[in-house]
C-alpha cells in the first residue's frame, strides 16, 4: 500500500513540476499587417514564417496576422506571390507588432493559384479556388468585357446557365443557392444585359474566392457555394487612373490618397454605349425612335487607418440596366429598368496581438420593374428584395495550432414579390395593392482550424441559424379549385412562422507526404430565401420569396472526398474530388402557372415542393508557373429533382443537369510585350421538355409533351482566342508614368451555332393536308471579334 502511495505522490510531483515548467516558459506574439508598398493594399493570404523551429500563418482578408512562439531569436520571412519577400531577424522578448510593406518584383504569369505554393495539398479547405483580377484579365472575354462570373464557369463543378449567360450553377444547386458577396454585401442579381455580363467591374475588384465544398461556418444562408469578392481599397501612395475603351463599353477608375499612408479612396465607373452608337442610324421619323438599351455601374470605396488598432472602410455599388422599346405607330411603349445597390461600412479593431474584430453594417437592394403603355392603358409589374444587415466577426489565434473564428449576424429582410398595378386614363384597377413580406434572419457561429499534427489538420465549426416571417401580412387560403375561401391577417411584427437549424461543418486533411494529401468534407446548410422562376434560365424577372407558413427552408447536406497532388516542385497541381449532395424543400412553380396568378394572391400559393440530388466527380490539372500556364478541368455529374405534384413524383433531370463538362484554358507569355491565350469549352446539352406528339382537336393543333426534361439540346462547345500587346511604358508631361495595352479577342472562333432555345414552326395547313411541324434552333452568337484599349497613369 505504501509503495502505491509513493508512486502516486511521485506522479503528482512530476505533473506539477511539468505544469510549473510550462508556466515559466514565456511565450509572446508577433502580429501586424502586410501591405503592398506600391499602393498600400492589404495582402490577403500572405505567408508569415519563423524558423528554428518552423512555425507559420497567413494574413486574413484585411492583411492581419498573429503568430505565437516561445521567447527566443528567430529568422522571420513574409512572402506573397509576385512581391519581394521581407526578411528580418527578431529577438522575441515581448509581444511585437509589425507594419510590413512588400516591394514589387517582375512576375511571371500565374493563373488561379493558391497564395502558398503547396496550398493545394496543405490547406484543409476543399473545393476552394482563388482568382486574381490581373490573372483573369488575360483570359479571352466576351465582347472584350472581362467577366469574373464567366471565368468561374471555366472551373470544374461550376456550370453556366446558357449561351453568354453569367448565371452559374454549382454542384447541382440552383442560382439562388450561391452566396455572392461584394465587400460582405449580398448581391441578389449578378448580371447585366439579362445575364450576358456580370455586375463586377474588374478594375475595382482586388480578390475573388470561390468555395464550392466544405463551406466554413462563418458563411450561411445558402446551400451550394460562396463567391466572396473584395474591392480594392485605393492607392494610398499616389493618384492613379486606369480605364479602357472597348467595342460596347468603356470604363474609368480613379484612386489615390486622401492622406498618404493613412486614408485613400477609389471610384470606378462603367457604361455601355449601344444606345448612343445606334441613335444616328434610327431616324426621328422611325416608329422605333426612342428604343434602346444600356447599363451602367459605379463602385466607390474609402478607408481610414485611425491608428494601429482601428481602421474603418465605407464602400458602395450602384448599377442599373435600362431597356426601352417604343413603337409610335402602335402607340406602344415598354420600359424595363432593374439593378442592385449595396453599401458596406466596416470597422476593424485589434484588441490585442491574438484577437482581431471586424464589425460590418450592410444595406443591399435589388429592384426589377416592367412598365408598358398603349392607348392610355398603363400596366406595371415590379419585384425586389431589400436587406439591412449587421454582423460581427472575431479572429482569435491562441497559438500556431488553432485559428478560431466566431461571430454573429442579423438581417432584416423586406421582400416585394410580383406586384402588379394597372390604370386606364383616370381609372385605377384594383389588383390587390402593394404586397410586401418581412422577415428576421439571425445566426451565430464558431469555427476552428486545428493543426493536430504534421499529417492531420481539421477545420470544424457549428452554426445556429434562425428565421422568422412577421407581419403585416395577409394569407389567402385557397380551396382545391384555387378559389379564396378565407383570409388570415397578421399585424405589424406579429409572428407568421419561424424556423431554426443547427448547421455542422467539418473538413479533414490527411497529408500522405509533402506533395500529396487526402481531404474529406461534410456540410449541412439551411437556406431561408428561395428564387422562383418561370424561365429555364436565370433572368431579372425571377422572384425572391422568403420562407413562410407555406414555404419551408431549403436544407442541403453535402459529402465530399478528394485526393490532391502537386508535381515537379509545386509547378503543377492536380486534384480529384467526388461529392454527393441531398437537397430538401426545393421550389418550383405549379405546372401551367402564369405571372398574373399572383394578383390578389400569395406568390407561394402557386408553388410545389420537392427534393433534389446531385453527385459526381471533378478532375483538375493546372500548371502554375512559367511562360506557359493554364489548366484542364473535367466534371462528370448527375443532377435530379423529384416533386410529388409534378408527374406523380417521378424523378427527372434538372434543367441544368450536365453529364460532361470540359474546360481547357491556356496562357502563353511570349515576352513582356505579347501574351496569347486560348479557351475551349464543351458541355452536354441542357435538359428540356418537348412535345412527343400532336393531336388535331376542332381544327386546332394540341401538343402532347413528353416527360419533364427528357430531351437534350445539342452539345455546347466553343473556342476563344485572345492576344494582348503591352505598349512600352512612357511618361506623360515627362513626369507621370503611363502604360497601355491592346487586347484583341475572338469569341467562338469556328462559328459554332450553339443552341439558345428550340421552337416549333408550322408550315402548310390542316385543311390542305400538307401540315408540317419543324423544330428550329435559335442561336445567339456567331464568331465575334473585339478590341479593347486599356490604359493606366
Amino acid at each position: 500500500m505504501l509503495k502505491q502511495h509513493s508512486r502516486f505522490i511521485l506522479f503528482l510531483m512530476m505533473f506539477f513540476l511539468r505544469l510549473n515548467a510550462e508556466a515559466q516558459t514565456q511565450k509572446f506574439t508577433i502580429s501586424g499587417y502586410v501591405r503592398d508598398e506600391s499602393n498600400g493594399e492589404a495582402l490577403i493570404g500572405a505567408s508569415v514564417m519563423i524558423k528554428d523551429p518552423i512555425k507559420g500563418t497567413a494574413t486574413n482578408v484585411y492583411g492581419f496576422f498573429s503568430l505565437t512562439a516561445e521567447a527566443g531569436e528567430y529568422d522571420m520571412t513574409v512572402s506573397y506571390i509576385g512581391l519581394e519577400p521581407f526578411n528580418t531577424h527578431i529577438k522575441l522578448q515581448k509581444d511585437t507588432f509589425f507594419e510590413i510593406r512588400l516591394k514589387s518584383k517582375q512576375m511571371q504569369t500565374v493563373l488561379i493559384t493558391s497564395d502558398k505554393a503547396d496550398g493545394n495539398v496543405q490547406d484543409p479547405q476543399m473545393g476552394k479556388m482563388k482568382l486574381d483580377m490581373k490573372q483573369v484579365k488575360v483570359i479571352p472575354a466576351f465582347m472584350g468585357e472581362v467577366d469574373v462570373l464567366k471565368t468561374i464557369q471555366l472551373l470544374p463543378g461550376v456550370k453556366g446557365g446558357a449561351e453568354g449567360n453569367s448565371g452559374f450553377y454549382v454542384r447541382g444547386g440552383g442560382p439562388d443557392q450561391n452566396l455572392i458577396l461584394l465587400d460582405e454585401a449580398t448581391v441578389y442579381n449578378a448580371g447585366h444585359l439579362f445575364g450576358f455580363f456580370s455586375v463586377f467591374n474588374g478594375d475595382a475588384v482586388k480578390d475573388i474566392n470561390l468555395i464550392k465544398g466544405g463551406m466554413p461556418a462563418q458563411y450561411g444562408g445558402r446551400l451550394s457555394s460562396v463567391l466572396d469578392i473584395t474591392m480594392k481599397e485605393g492607392n494610398d501612395q499616389r493618384f492613379q487612373a486606369d480605364g479602357g475603351i472597348g467595342v460596347i463599353a468603356s470604363r474609368l477608375t480613379v484612386q489615390g490618397p486622401i492622406k498618404k499612408d493613412t486614408a485613400s479612396f477609389i471610384v470606378s465607373a462603367r457604361r455601355t454605349y449601344i444606345d448612343i452608337l445606334m441613335k444616328p442610324f434610327i431616324k426621328e421619323t422611325s416608329r422605333f425612335n426612342g428604343s434602346g438599351y444600356y447599363f451602367y455601374d459605379m463602385n466607390a470605396k474609402v478607408n481610414w487607418r485611425i491608428n494601429d488598432r482601428n481602421r474603418v472602410f465605407a464602400s458602395g455599388y450602384f448599377g442599373r440596366d435600362v431597356f426601352t422599346y417604343k413603337n409610335s405607330e402602335a402607340d406602344f411603349n415598354v420600359s424595363i429598368p432593374w439593378g442592385n445597390a449595396t453599401t458596406s461600412i466596416r470597422w476593424n479593431h485589434l484588441f490585442g496581438p491574438k484577437l482581431f474584430m471586424n464589425t460590418t453594417a450592410v444595406f443591399s437592394d435589388y429592384q426589377f420593374e416592367f412598365a408598358a403603355e398603349q392607348d392610355g392603358f398603363e400596366f406595371k409589374l415590379f419585384s425586389g428584395i431589400r436587406d439591412f444587415n449587421v454582423k460581427t466577426d472575431f479572429y482569435y489565434q491562441p497559438n500556431t495550432k488553432h485559428n478560431i473564428r466566431f461571430g454573429s449576424a442579423y438581417t432584416w429582410h423586406i421582400f416585394t414579390p410580383n406586384n402588379v398595378s394597372a390604370k386606364s386614363g383616370e381609372t385605377v384597377f384594383d389588383l390587390g395593392g402593394l404586397v410586401k413580406q418581412y422577415a428576421h434572419e439571425a445566426g451565430v457561429y464558431i469555427n476552428d482550424d486545428w493543426d493536430i499534427s504534421e499529417r492531420w489538420r481539421v477545420s470544424g465549426g457549428m452554426r445556429f441559424s434562425y428565421f422568422m416571417q412577421v407581419g403585416p401580412f395577409d394569407r389567402y387560403v385557397k380551396d382545391v379549385t384555387g378559389r379564396t375561401v378565407d383570409t388570415v391577417s397578421y399585424g405589424k411584427f406579429d409572428k407568421v412562422q419561424d424556423y431554426y437549424g443547427i448547421e455542422p461543418r467539418l473538413t479533414v486533411r490527411f497529408q500522405i507526404d509533402k506533395t500529396s494529401s487526402i481531404k474529406a468534407a461534410y456540410t449541412h446548410n439551411y437556406q431561408y430565401v428561395h428564387l422562383a422562376t418561370l424561365s429555364p434560365i436565370s433572368l431579372p424577372t425571377d422572384i425572391w420569396v422568403p420562407c413562410s407558413d407555406v414555404v419551408k427552408p431549403q436544407i442541403g447536406t453535402q459529402y465530399a472526398l478528394g485526393y490532391f497532388k502537386n508535381l515537379f516542385d509545386n509547378q503543377y497541381e492536380s486534384s480529384v474530388e467526388i461529392y454527393y449532395k441531398k437537397m430538401l424543400n426545393q421550389v418550383e412553380f405549379t405546372p401551367g402557372a402564369l405571372p398574373e396568378d399572383n394578383v390578389n394572391n400569395n406568390t407561394d400559393n402557386n408553388f410545389v415542393f420537392g427534393t433534389g440530388e446531385s453527385y459526381g466527380a471533378e478532375f483538375f490539372f493546372k500548371k502554375r508557373k512559367g511562360q506557359y500556364t493554364g489548366w484542364i478541368g473535367y466534371t462528370l455529374s448527375w443532377t435530379t429533382r423529384s416533386f410529388p405534384d409534378i408527374e406523380d413524383g417521378r424523378v427527372f433531370y434538372a434543367r441544368y443537369d450536365r453529364r460532361h463538362d470540359v474546360s481547357f484554358v491556356n496562357v502563353y507569355e511570349l515576352n513582356e510585350r505579347w501574351t496569347f491565350s486560348f479557351v475551349f469549352v464543351y458541355g452536354t446539352g441542357n435538359a428540356i421538355t418537348l412535345p412527343e406528339s400532336r393531336y388535331i382537336i376542332e381544327g386546332q393543333i394540341v401538343p402532347e409533351y413528353g416527360d419533364r426534361n427528357s430531351f437534350r439540346m445539342p452539345a455546347y462547345h466553343r473556342a476563344d482566342i485572345s492576344v494582348t500587346y503591352t505598349c512600352k511604358p512612357k511618361k506623360l508631361f515627362r513626369r507621370v508614368p503611363y502604360s497601355s495595352s491592346w487586347n484583341f479577342s475572338v469569341y467562338n472562333i469556328y462559328n459554332r451555332m450553339n443552341p439558345y432555345f428550340i421552337y416549333f414552326d408550322n408550315e402548310g395547313s390542316i385543311q390542305e393536308g400538307n401540315l408540317r411541324v419543324t423544330a428550329k434552333q435559335v442561336s445567339l452568337f456567331p464568331i465575334l471579334p473585339s478590341v479593347t484599349w486599356n490604359f493606366s497613369f
